[in-house]
């Protein structure tokens, strides 16, 4: 009996030592947890060992907890890479930076009441998983410009990409991550989260995609549609199966992102490198007109010129007749005054010259290709790849002067779009022309 008495006394005083632990933790990470889930019912701190090692892990689903997160204390949490409070009652708004949190590679808040912004994440090397219930956003509806009759909703997006996963990602640019989706009825689009335009408004988030609609050009990429699902603004567009210039003009490889650079738009897509069109000198020239047909009604069609302001060859997009449709136009609402209009010009002579000599379109090609014009050794910077023929090589000679002229140091010095593409078209016309 003294025994037993002993043995219970044991328990209850390594209880008690173990509670009293917990409250008096001056661990940094325990009291960013007490704090966290103070106002939550049901939570017991003791589930979390005061020790000297940082919280990587909250693992608490099923707890039959109920009430709001604090969850500004869990942004401090540096070493905490899974949460798992699934199946439980919680409530309140998820923030929108919590998405953002560099360490969370794992987190699954499905089956409670939270509200708030959704997190999209392209998912890492290592593989990041999302599971996320958020109520209020899943009903937004998708407007659509091209099929207005069809009725679609976040929700549809995120079953059409995955939940926004890392096997749906395109690409990840300036503007936030592209993926692929094919939504009810076979309707394949390419969807854009516009990660810039988190603090607009939705009255002026409206108005910015109902003014890119108006934008109407064989050369330019339409907007097939948006969503607004609280703070994340998404744009839809038709998806281009050719993908985007850079990659078929370098023959990149597919099946892969290219995680070194995340600074462009690259969308991946199934490219044929033997391909004798990459060969062909019209085929470039052709791309060429397009484009500068695309710049110019941009900056000489409008009330007031629009400058694309990031034109590279993996903003342009390439039909599958290899007619160049440009992309991301407009996204940050660049109305600017006509002479700023240079700084398209000069990515356009970036563009022609990486056209020309097939190499990437960096300062130091540019400076190459600008020194041999300038010698009248300009054949010598032209891509050897490319087929002659009756007059190739003097067209292309002639095209690579407009390139020059283009990329004047002095942006005064530089034509027009207008122009530019009246010099493009003398040089070879074009038969087919466009209203």
């Amino acid at each position: 009996m003294n025994l037993l008495s002993y043995f219970i006394k044991l328990v209850l005083l390594t209880t008690l030592f173990t509670l009293s632990q917990s409250k008096n933790c001056n661990n940094t990470d325990h009291i960013l947890i007490s704090k966290a889930f103070a106002s939550i019912s049901n939570f017991n701190i003791s589930w979390f060992h005061c020790s000297n090692l940082s919280i990587s892990e909250i693992n608490l689903p099923s707890k039959n907890l109920t009430g709001s997160i604090s969850w500004n204390y869990l942004k401090n949490l540096t070493h905490l890479h899974t949460i798992n409070l699934s199946n439980n009652s919680l409530k309140g708004y998820i923030p929108s930076w919590f998405w953002s949190t560099p360490s969370l590679t794992q987190v699954n808040l499905a089956n409670n009441k939270l509200g708030g912004t959704i997190g999209f994440e392209s998912g890492s090397e290592s593989g990041s998983s999302w599971v996320v219930d958020v109520r209020e956003p899943s009903s937004a509806p998708v407007v659509m410009f091209e099929k207005p009759l069809m009725s679609f909703t976040f929700k549809d997006l995120m079953g059409a990409t995955s939940q926004f996963g890392k096997e749906s990602l395109l690409a990840e640019g300036r503007c936030g991550p592209v993926y692929r989706a094919v939504l009810p009825g076979e309707i394949h689009v390419a969807v854009k989260v516009l990660e810039n335009a988190r603090g607009m408004s939705h009255h002026e988030a409206v108005c910015m995609f109902e003014e890119l609609s108006k934008l109407k050009h064989p050369n330019l990429l339409p907007i097939s549609g948006y969503c607004i699902a609280g703070k994340e603004k998404l744009v839809l567009y038709e998806f281009m199966a050719n993908g985007d210039l850079h990659r078929w003009l370098q023959e990149l490889p597919t099946g892969k992102t290219d995680i070194e650079d995340w600074s462009t738009d690259t969308w991946e897509h199934p490219v044929d490198s033997s391909s004798p069109e990459k060969m062909e000198w019209r085929t470039r020239h052709n791309i060429a007109v397009g484009i500068a047909r695309g710049l110019a009604y941009l900056h000489h069609a409008q009330s007031t010129p629009i400058v694309h302001g990031h034109l590279v060859p993996s903003n342009i997009l390439l039909s599958d007749n290899l007619d160049p449709r440009i992309a991301d136009i407009g996204l940050t609402r660049d109305r600017v005054n006509p002479q700023t209009t240079d700084s398209d010009v000069y990515s356009f002579g970036v563009v022609l010259i990486e056209l020309l000599t097939g190499e990437t379109g960096s300062d130091e090609t540019v400076s190459k290709a600008r020194k041999l014009v300038r010698e009248g050794r300009g054949v010598d910077a032209l891509d050897s790849r490319l087929r002659l023929g009756d007059n190739s090589v003097s067209e292309m000679v002639e095209c690579l002067r407009v390139g020059y002229l283009c990329t004047a140091e002095t942006p005064g010095k530089r034509p027009t779009m207008q122009q530019v593409l009246g010099m493009l078209k003398d040089i070879h016309p074009i038969t087919v022309e466009f209203n």
